[in-house]
Formats: structure tokens, sequence, C-alpha cells
């Protein structure tokens, strides 16, 4: 059996939880350690379950807890070397453990897939966590895709993938134009299109659920975001993510 949940996931924080009858791991600290215990709860997910966190970046949405979780559990964190030394020091907890893109990770039988993408931070990293036979992907914060997103994409069973804004949106929307530009630059994020368009060119047949993640709460909603991948809804299960509240929790 494998627990899959977004525990949160926006840009005011992200965190992402995967695990087996006995461990788990996360992936992103960017909640505090209330707000993460108190969503796991809700969500019917063991905290202690949980031997180890993986951080994707160093922007705050994603790290912002990693030092009372670590203080509260004493669990190690895994960071590359340059995502650490660019983490604000108040953020960085106290046990660290160091990879580099494309290694694989033991944690208690749990392979962690890394490897690099395209993200305007200093060596951001998604991830494929195997357990059980099975193989999750957390996809967030991808500027485009590269032939390693598409290649570990294809090899999922579930992902928590990127849908972050509607074009439309975001081009005729609020934000001042050099954030549009970023947003929508290589080193930005995942359109609703982008992120269809990867779905519907290298999902396996194995693939059973989408989390649409990182939806953005200006320049995206729930809805629009689920109409672009309708074409796919009848054969794989496509789920919304929340920055509020904990996602469904999908067993596989």
């Amino acid at each position: 059996m494998i627990e899959i949940c977004a525990l949160a996931s926006g840009s005011n924080g992200n965190c992402y939880y995967i695990g087996n009858e006995s461990d788990a791991v996360l992936i992103d600290a960017g909640i505090h350690f209330k707000c993460l215990i108190d969503r796991m709860k809700t969500a019917g997910v063991d905290i202690g379950k949980v031997r180890a966190v993986f951080i994707s970046h160093e922007h705050t949405d994603h790290v912002c807890g990693a030092y009372g979780i670590g203080k509260r559990l004493c669990l190690p964190f895994y960071f590359t070397r340059k995502t650490f030394n660019n983490t604000r020091g108040q953020f960085r907890p106290a046990e660290v453990r160091f990879f580099e893109p494309g290694d694989v990770c033991d944690v208690f039988g749990i392979q962690v897939h890394t490897f690099g993408k395209r993200h305007d931070a200093s060596d951001p990293c998604s991830f494929v966590v195997e357990t059980n036979g099975r193989k999750i992907g957390v996809m967030t914060d991808i500027g485009i895709v590269t032939e390693a997103v598409s290649d570990h994409f294809a090899q999922c069973d579930a992902v928590f993938l990127e849908s972050n804004y509607d074009e439309d949106m975001l081009w005729h929307g609020s934000y001042p134009y050099f954030l549009k530009q970023r947003v929508a630059s290589e080193v930005g994020h995942l359109s609703n299109n982008q992120s269809f368009e990867l779905a519907s060119q290298h999902a396996s047949p194995a693939l059973s659920h989408i989390f649409l993640s990182h939806i953005s709460a200006e320049n995206n909603t729930i809805e629009k975001a689920l109409a672009a991948f309708s074409q796919i809804a009848q054969n794989v299960t496509v789920l919304p993510t929340s920055r509020h509240e904990a996602s469904a929790v999908v067993r596989l």
C-alpha cells in the first residue's frame, strides 16, 4: 500500500507526503510545524512514519518550515549543497544530508530519485519516490519540460504536477509585466496547457492519478486547471490540490 497526499501546494507553501505501510518521506517543507501536524491529522496520515524531508530548492514557500520541523521531529533533511548554501540561515535544519542531482537516495527502503529541472533557483531538483513497486513524481516549479522531466514523468504511477497558470489570466491580469515574464519564462512555471501537453504526450499506461499542483491564486482557477485536463480525465484520475488544506489521500 502507498499513501500520497499534498499537505500544501501553492505560492504560500508546499509540502507533499508519500509513504508505505511503515515509512514515509516529505517533499519540501514550506509550511510550519503546527500547520504540518494539523493537516496530517486532518488527512489521516501518520507523522510518526516520516523518516526524511527532501528540499527541491531554496525559495521560502518550499523551505520556511524546515528548521522547526527538523527540530521537533529530529529528521534528516536532504539538500543539494548549492540549495543549502542559498537557504536563509533561519530556515536551515540541524541535520542535513547532501545529494547531487541524479542521485538515488535510500530512506528505509524508499528510493528517492533526484533530477535537475529549470527554475530560477540555485540548483532546483524534482523527485520520483519509489516504493512497493510504484513510482510517485513530485514535479512543480518547472519553467520548461526538459528531457529529464519528460523521462521521469513517463515512469510515474501517480504524480504531483505543476499546473500553475492560465495563459489568458496571466497576460491579462494585474501582475507587473516583469513578473508575468518571469512566470512564463523557461525558469518560471508551467501553464495549464504546458502541463497537459506533458501528460498527454508522456504518460505511461500505468499512470492512474495526477494531482494538479502549485495552482496560482491570481492567475488560475481550479476549474480552469481541471478543464485543461478534461481530454485525459476518462483514463486518469485528475485531482486538484490547495494552498489552504490537505488534498484527498490516494492509496495505491
